[in-house]
């Protein structure tokens, strides 16, 4: 009989306590290490495609999920100066076209829902991790206390500055993308109504872009403002900073927007990194999973959706290659870094698109949205099916 393998997860966010479910329900022994004294999380929003709601399904957690949601009808495209409504994207019929609709959820809301479903997984807080070390039946993670924990697979869901991926395959500097990123977070009922919250919200101007949408059904409202800028290269997502560095960053732009960033009591700014897409995920028996693996740029809305199918397929890898565990992580990664690659690359062009700086080529780019939204099959500004309607578990049947 082959034994029940035991699995360290370095790192607790999601992409971590995704691949803690899903192993889990494999009756995998699950430990993680998390380098924060408590699972607490930052005050951010993020949004969840129709492919991540699907993913979560086969965690069975999609409906306490959902409960914990904003599900919009549409995400309107708008003009940076005018207001002017390009686009409509129509997400109410994701999930008639998919099969799961799109979803805009607080950050800490679903780490709470992937805690929760946890039975079995043994946390252990305030331990970072400082180096790994394969060998040929199982690898073994060093901490700064001096202490270690060996098993037979080592999963670094740590991060694009991954502790486990430098310890494998040596260093490696994320890239610098050359955008600044401020986000807050406002209560909508402090917000006057003239001011267009009601629906999800892109506004695209030069050199920059601005979402914000509701999230805890439709309590808060989180507010992501993006700019091209070297001036700032510091990533820490707890990194406060005034307001007024976004009325000057977006000076000339509606009104509407504008009259919008003081609602925020904080605002956090960090510089945007992702890194080259790479082939090799897995050595020995450390692999990667999420940013540790495909750090991406948040235009496709695709990082925890990547680490959330990550966490699936690593799980029925190990599920169908019990007895050869190198086998399991072999297959892991020819089934997944095609697609995370595809994401990588895919939100490096939106990034390019969404930051026109010529007048001329953002209308041409405005109108291709507008009439995509008229003449397109589906009805929506992206066509993304191939991102969209990918269902992990059917992937997996």
């Amino acid at each position: 009989m082959t034994r029940t393998p035991r699995i360290a997860i370095v790192g607790g966010g999601v992409g971590g306590l995704a691949a803690a479910l899903a192993l889990e329900r494999q009756r995998a022994e699950i430990v993680i290490c998390e380098q924060s004294p408590a699972l607490n999380e930052i005050g951010a929003g993020l949004n969840l495609s129709p492919n991540a709601l699907m993913a979560l399904r086969v965690l069975g957690v999609e409906d306490a999920v959902i409960a914990r949601g904003s599900e919009s009808d549409f995400m309107v495209i708008r003009n940076w100066k005018s207001g002017r409504i390009i686009s409509r994207m129509r997400r109410g019929a994701f999930r008639q076209q998919f099969g799961a609709p799109n979803l805009t959820v607080h950050r800490a809301d679903l780490l709470d829902v992937l805690r929760r479903a946890l039975k079995t997984v043994d946390f252990r807080l305030g331990a970072r991790c400082i180096a790994v070390e394969a060998y040929d039946r199982g690898a073994v993670a060093r901490l700064a206390d001096g202490g270690e924990i060996e098993a037979d697979i080592i999963v670094g869901a740590d991060g694009i500055h991954s502790v486990v991926r430098e310890s494998v395959f040596g260093p490696d500097a994320p890239r610098f993308t050359g955008c600044i990123c401020w986000r807050g977070m406002a209560t909508a009922s402090a917000v006057p109504r003239d001011i267009a919250i009601a629906e999800g919200a892109m506004w695209m101007g030069p050199h920059g872009h601005v979402v914000h949408y509701p999230v805890r059904r439709g309590e808060l409202i989180n507010i992501v403002a993006h700019f091209d800028s070297d001036s700032w290269t510091e990533e820490s997502w707890t990194r406060e900073c005034d307001v007024s560095e976004l009325m000057t960053s977006y000076a000339g732009w509606h009104p509407d927007l504008l009259s919008l960033y003081p609602y925020s009591a904080r605002w956090y700014k960090w510089a945007l990194y992702d890194r080259d897409p790479v082939e090799r995920w897995s050595k020995g028996r450390v692999t990667l999973l999420g940013d540790s693996a495909h750090a991406m740029l948040p235009y496709l809305g695709q990082g925890a959706a990547m680490a959330i199918e990550d966490a699936c397929v690593l799980s029925a890898a190990i599920a169908r290659y019990a007895a050869d565990l190198d086998a399991a992580l072999l297959a892991y990664e020819r089934l997944r870094a095609p697609r995370a690659r595809a994401a990588v690359l895919g939100s490096r062009e939106r990034a390019r698109e969404n930051h026109l700086a010529s007048p001329w080529a953002q209308l041409k780019r405005d109108v291709k949205f507008a009439l995509r939204e008229r003449f397109g099959r589906d009805k929506t500004v992206f066509q993304t099916a191939w991102l969209y309607g990918y269902d992990v578990g059917r992937e997996l049947q």
